[in-house]
This record gives structure tokens, C-alpha cells and sequence, in this order.
């Protein structure tokens, strides 16, 4: 069963050309589509086609009948004295609406037992089933908790939290509403690492439909099992998740070049034929003329068909310069809370040059918090943070602003460099600002684009520290990886805050986690960070397991000699244990010879994660064994 139909729609603003130009395509019932596209392709106008907030100017699109549609990045207005609470159970009105049919019903059945209320009644019934509504409260918890919503934020008024807050409440509606297909827009952009993974699996297990606008290569890898690319205004389909749909494009336009340069060969060998045909024909054989004729005509089809090109990458990197000191950063008794809201509590580390540091926790822990306190914009309530004598910052806030957003770009960054209108131009191109792009004002950009002016500008500062706050925030793919790129290249001192689990996989060295106003530090990559998590949740799980259901599962009793039986488990448990780590050892081999290959790198740690787990569980078993052995 179909659930989209896109046929044809083109759509304008004003005099521009179609942002969508004869797009066409279907989405059948329970697909997981990722909808891709550079910023300004057209993604959030698609979204508001499919919902009627935006009519098409030519084409039809045609949803199927009775599906209900849901938009993450619609934010509704409730009534100003709404909570949390209320806006979300807001998400529960049609169980409200079937309960309140049954008490109705229940109450008519005391005078009436006809077979007619009856009926009625087990109608209402199947419709409150069908809802949720036996369900109601633990999804209603379940999704809460998965997206961080605290009992005291359900207090809140709604018209007072922040914009990623409202974002939160409004995904955890829709995502209770049980709408037939969700339309999510950037539904990770103000989610930490926990509330993600969280959506990940909530989505696996979502049997609608899902069409999702997203930059997370992680989270679309996960979640879409297919992608529909929006380029130049036209609509094309790639099977698969973003890995499988990233080799296609490159496939695709290989052959596409491929197939090109034949054309163009055999345009040049019809061109010299055509040449000589005329050229005999004019010493007294008209019909050649004809023959070179028909070989114009096919050489006309052959030249319609334009170069393939790809997206041209930014070429902008970092400035940097050499530090000769010992110590980058050092922070001793480092101590903030605004309130009750403690940020760190007396934490102290020495940042060595060069060393690569993400800074990794919940939403609202504090971690841009704890990067100001380190460049000196914030004041600490005790302690100290400290750079180098020969430190020479660049920082990239999370919130990019400029002090005169009516100046336009070519007049930012002439003022800003000290250079000439050319050489700002041309540093401009160098990051896909061209053409009139820079006489636009700073004001009127999107977020990804004065992320890249003020990359732009930070950039050209000489520099050995680097410290960027939500790097990769509203940057499409494209900018992401050439972020990478300049990054990769950067030889100095890095400190980082990012949700982007891509970006911190290939950066991070060490780990700074912020938890509950407590500073951790973590000195391996994130990938072994995540791993030794992972087992501290299996270690504080299983010490909740209750004893008589934990020597269930052991197996440590034995029907004749308790003694021999303990001492033979434990045998055979450090026979699994050593079994294990030959395993773990050869997939740490694996990792290494595949490290360039992301799609064979995401398997090899997952095979890790659960091969680790399951020797901490191993482990756990022989220290018990062990204990028990002695005390026989």
C-alpha cells in the first residue's frame, strides 16, 4: 500500500527558478526514508507540501486515505497557562475521547441492556484498544523518560522553555499521537547522545511510515532504509541507509562521467566526419551534404547531455602555528553552579599540546558552561582555568553571532580581515559564498551559513587551540565533512562539545564527561568510552538482580558435591574468559586494518561492544565463583 504520491510538483518563491522542479516519486506504507539535500535544496518545503501548509504551483501530491501526518519541526500554539503535561497528553485526545464514549455507554447499560448498546459498547471498546489506551500511561512514561523529560519539566509552563525544550515536548507528542506518518525535520538537532540513541531505537521499532530530514550520518545509517536526494530541484531514490546510498552516488556518478566522456568522443569523431563529408561534398557530390547533416543531428542529441558534476568542496582550513609550551590548558579547584545546579565541583586537568578532547554529556550539564570558563568568558565561583603563555586561541561558539548583521558579507569580512574587497571575495568562493551570495546581508543567512562565514573569518586567525562548541550544527553533509577535512588537518590542541557521534568518533583521544555536576575524565577514544559505559550500566543492572533469580541463571547449585561442581565452572568460565579476549583482540586487529572504512568500522564496534559485554559478564561470574569456592 502506497502512503505519499508525488507527482510532478514544482514549486517557487517569487521570481526564483523552481526550488522544486518536477519532483515525482512514492513512498509505500512502513518505509524509512531519509530526505537529503545541501541547505536551500528544497527539504523543509517538501515537508510542507506533504502537510497543506504549502500548495504546489504545478503537480499533485496525493496522501493515502485516512493516514494521519505529523510534523517534528511544526511547533503548535497551546493556550498560555498550558504545563508540559497538558501539552503533552494533548497527544491522548482521541483514547480520551473513546473513554469517554465508554463511561457514557456503561452508564446507558445500566437502564438499557439491549443488544444495540451492547454492540455499541464493544465498538468503543475495540476503538479505545485499538488507540493505545490500555497502553496509554506506560508509553506516556516510556517516551519521557527516553527523551529526558523530567517530572519537574512536565510542571513547566510550556511558553517558558527554550526552543530545543519545546522541540523535545512537541516530538514527544507526535511520537505518542501514534500518527500514521511522521515527517521529522532535523529531529536530532537538539537532542543529546542518550536522547538519541533512544529515537534510534524507538524508530526501529515504528511500524509507519517515516520520512526524516536529517545531517546525523549516524542516526540516518540506523534508521532509514532508503534516501531520496534533492538536488537542482529534481527528486532521485537510492535503496538503502546513508552508507549504501553514499557508495550508489559515487557508483552513479562515475558512470554518469563515464558515459559522458564516450559522448564527448564520439562527438569529436562525428565532427571531424561531418567536417570531411562538407568538405567532399563541395568538390561536386552534393549528397555528402545529407550524410553530414544527419551526423549534426545526431551530434545535437549528444551534446544535450552536460557534464556530470559533483558539489565543489570548500578548501578553507585552519591557520595554525607551533606551540613550544608544555601545557595547552590546566584548570585546578575548578568550581560553578548557578544555584543548585552544580556545573563542576572542584575539577582539575592539564591539557598537553596536541592533544584531541571531547567534552561529552547531557543536555543542560554544562558544557558550554565549562568551555567559557576555560577561554576566560566566564568567571569560575572557585579555582582556576588557565591557557598556555604561547596559546593561540580560535573559538567557535554555539550560537554564532555577529555585531553587524545588516553589513553584508563582502563588507564582514574585508573589515573583519583587514584586506582588500577582492581578497575578501575570494576567500568568500573559498567557501562556497559566490557570485551575489556576497552582498547578501549577515542578518539574512540561515544558521549553517553564518556558521561558515565565522569559519571563514576564524580560520585565517593563527592559531594552536582550537575550541569548537557544536561544530557541525546546522551544517548539511557537505560542510560537515569538509569540517572534518579542515579539522583532520589541524595539527594543534583540540577541545570540543559535540552531539555529532561521527565527528566525535574521528576526533576524540580523551573524553571529558560532565554527569550530575561531576567531572570524568576519560583518557582512550570514544569508542572505548562508550564500551566501558555500556558495561557500568550491565555492572549496576545486574546488582539489582535478585539473588535466588541470579543463581538461577549461574546454575551454582549442584544435586552431589557442591565443591567439585564450583571448582569445574570455574574452570570452564576462565577457559570462555580467555576465548573471549583472543575474540575481542582480533576484532581490536580488524579495527585497525578496516580504519578507513566507516560502514566496516560501525560493524567490527558493535561486534566489540557486545563480545566486551559479555566478558565483563564473565568476569562477574568467575568473582563469584571464586568467592563461593573460598568459602566452601
Amino acid at each position: 500500500m502506497t502512503d505519499i504520491i508525488v507527482s510532478n510538483v514544482t514549486k517557487a518563491f517569487g521570481t526564483e527558478n523552481n526550488i522544486l522542479d518536477g519532483i515525482s516519486f512514492e513512498v509505500e506504507r512502513g518505509r524509512h526514508l531519509g530526505v537529503l539535500g545541501r541547505n536551500g535544496a528544497g527539504k523543509t518545503t517538501l515537508f510542507k507540501l506533504l502537510t497543506g501548509e504549502l500548495e504546489p504551483d504545478t503537480g499533485h501530491i496525493t496522501i493515502g486515505p485516512g493516514c494521519t501526518i505529523g510534523l517534528v519541526s511544526q511547533m503548535p500554539v497551546f493556550p498560555a497557562g498550558f504545563d508540559v503535561e497538558q501539552v503533552i497528553r494533548g497527544a491522548f485526545c482521541r483514547i480520551e475521547q473513546a473513554e469517554r464514549d465508554l463511561r457514557e455507554l456503561e452508564k446507558a447499560m445500566l437502564t438499557d441492556s439491549g443488544r444495540e448498546v451492547l454492540d455499541r459498547y464493544q465498538r468503543a471498546q475495540q476503538r479505545f484498544e485499538a488507540f493505545g489506551g490500555y497502553d496509554m500511561e506506560v508509553e506516556f512514561a516510556k517516551v519521557c523518560n527516553g527523551l529526558s523529560i523530567s517530572g519537574d519539566m512536565l510542571k513547566r509552563k510550556f511558553s517558558t522553555l527554550s526552543g530545543g525544550e519545546q522541540t523535545r515536548v512537541n516530538l514527544a507528542k507526535l511520537l505518542l499521537e501514534r500518527t500514521d506518518i511522521l515527517l521529522m525535520d532535523e529531529p536530532t538537532n537538539h537532542l543529546d547522545m542518550k536522547n538519541v540513541e533512544w529515537l534510534e531505537e524507538y524508530l526501529q521499532s515504528f511500524r509507519g511510515t517515516v520520512l526524516v530530514i536529517s545531517h546525523d550520518r549516524y542516526f540516518l545509517d540506523r534508521v532509514v532504509d532508503g534516501v531520496i536526494e534533492l538536488e537542482g530541484g529534481k527528486a532521485e531514490y537510492f535503496k538503502g541507509n546513508y552508507s549504501k546510498y553514499s557508495e550508489e552516488k559515487e557508483r552513479r556518478f562515475n558512470e554518469e562521467l563515464k558515459r559522458w566522456q564516450r559522448d564527448s568522443k564520439k562527438l569529436e569523431q562525428l565532427q571531424q566526419a561531418a567536417d570531411k563529408l562538407h568538405l567532399w561534398a563541395f568538390m561536386g557530390n552534393d549528397k555528402l551534404h545529407k550524410r553530414a547533416f544527419s551526423m549534426e543531428k545526431r551530434m545535437e542529441k549528444l551534446k544535450s547531455s552536460p557534464k556530470p558534476r559533483q558539489e565543489r568542496e570548500l578548501k578553507g582550513r585552519f591557520n595554525q602555528v607551533v606551540d613550544q609550551a608544555d601545557i595547552a590548558v590546566t584548570a585546578k579547584g575548578l568550581k560553578k553552579a548557578f544555584g543548585e545546579k552544580v556545573i563542576s565541583e572542584g575539577c582539575e586537568f592539564i591539557v598537553k599540546p596536541g592533544e584531541k578532547i571531547a567534552i561529552v554529556g547531557d543536555n543542560g550539564a554544562g558544557k558550554s558552561t565549562f568551555i567559557k570558563m576555560i577561554i576566560g568568558q566566564l568567571q569560575p565561583d572557585a579555582g582556576y582555568a588557565r591557557l598556555g603563555p604561547a596559546v593561540r586561541l580560535a573559538y567557535l561558539p554555539q550560537k554564532v553571532s555577529f555585531e553587524a548583521p545588516h553589513e553584508t558579507l563582502v563588507d564582514t569580512v574585508t573589515m573583519g580581515l583587514h584586506c582588500s574587497v577582492q581578497e575578501a571575495r575570494d576567500r568568500l568562493g573559498a567557501f562556497n559564498f559566490r557570485g551575489e551570495d556576497v552582498f547578501k546581508t549577515v542578518g539574512s543567512l540561515s544558521g549553517g551559513e553564518q556558521s561558515r562565514l565565522r569559519l571563514c573569518l576564524l580560520m585565517s586567525e593563527k592559531t594552536n587551540l582550537l575550541i569548537l562548541d557544536e561544530p557541525t550544527n546546522h551544517l548539511d553533509i557537505a560542510s560537515r565533512k569538509w569540517i572534518e577535512n579542515a579539522v583532520a588537518d589541524f595539527e594543534g590542541t583540540l577541545i570540543f562539545v559535540s552531539h555529532d557521534r561521527y565527528f566525535v568518533s574521528l576526533f576524540a583521544e580523551r573524553i571529558w564527561e560532565l554527569e550530575d555536576g561531576r567531572f570524568n575524565d576519560y583518557r582512550c577514544s570514544f569508542e572505548d568510552y562508550r564500551l566501558m559505559k555500556a558495561a557500568q550500566r550491565q555492572t549496576e543492572s545486574e546488582k539489582n538482580v535478585p539473588a535466588e533469580k541470579k543463581t538461577k541463571q549461574t546454575g551454582y547449585k549442584s544435586v552431589r558435591d557442591p565443591a567439585k561442581a564450583v571448582l569445574k565452572r570455574i574452570s570452564d568460565t576462565e577457559k570462555k574468559i580467555a576465548a573471549a579476549e583472543e575474540e575481542i583482540a582480533a576484532l581490536d586487529a580488524a579495527i585497525d586494518e578496516n580504519a578507513s572504512d566507516y560502514v566496516k568500522l560501525t560493524e567490527l564496534f558493535a561486534q566489540k561492544e557486545e563480545k566486551n559485554a559479555a566478558l565483563e559478564e564473565l568476569y562477574a561470574l568467575w568473582e563469584e565463583l571464586t568467592e563461593q569456592s573460598e568459602s566452601m
